[in-house]
């Protein structure tokens, strides 16, 4: 009788405690085997994409053909973002905030879409691209955005 109270305080403690962090935990950043994504964000993550992403980034966001080259204007194309491209060596923090602000100028034609798109609808189109990644790209990019949490503090 007594190990049971003790075993179910101890759950209710975790079970405190979890709910407790769970604001500091990013569904964009889980580790790969635990990466599930909720159905509707990623159909509302497509639905936006396709349109307002779809005209540069192409369908299923495979991106131009010579997005490793500069344009005549000097600025790289759009490069795919279905994981074959440098899209996942950007940290989550980078992710969003070249899609509200813009692509780094003088490199980029990426617009500013914070004035056309919620944080949350640009989470959800993050996630709806981060699902066509390979297993592989993602547990990269998972590490990679490990130490980029690590070293902001």
């Amino acid at each position: 009788m007594a190990l049971s109270r003790i075993v179910l305080s101890v759950l209710i403690g975790v079970s405190v405690i979890l709910v407790s962090c769970s604001d500091e935990i990013d569904p964009l950043a889980l580790p790969p085997e635990q990466r599930q994504y909720d159905t509707a964000q990623l159909l509302r993550g497509e639905q936006l994409y396709n349109q307002n992403c779809a005209s540069c980034h192409g369908p299923g966001a495979v991106g131009s053909p010579n997005w490793r080259q500069r344009g005549a204007d000097g600025h790289f194309p759009p490069p795919p973002l279905n994981g074959t491209a440098h899209t996942w060596h950007h940290p989550l923090a980078q992710l969003r905030h070249t899609i509200k602000d813009g692509g780094p100028p003088g490199q980029s034609n990426m617009p500013a879409w914070g004035a056309v798109l919620s944080d949350q609808e640009i989470d959800d189109i993050i996630a709806w691209f981060q699902s066509l990644w390979t297993h592989e790209v993602y547990a990269a990019w998972y590490r990679m955005e490990q130490r980029a949490r690590a070293n902001r503090g």
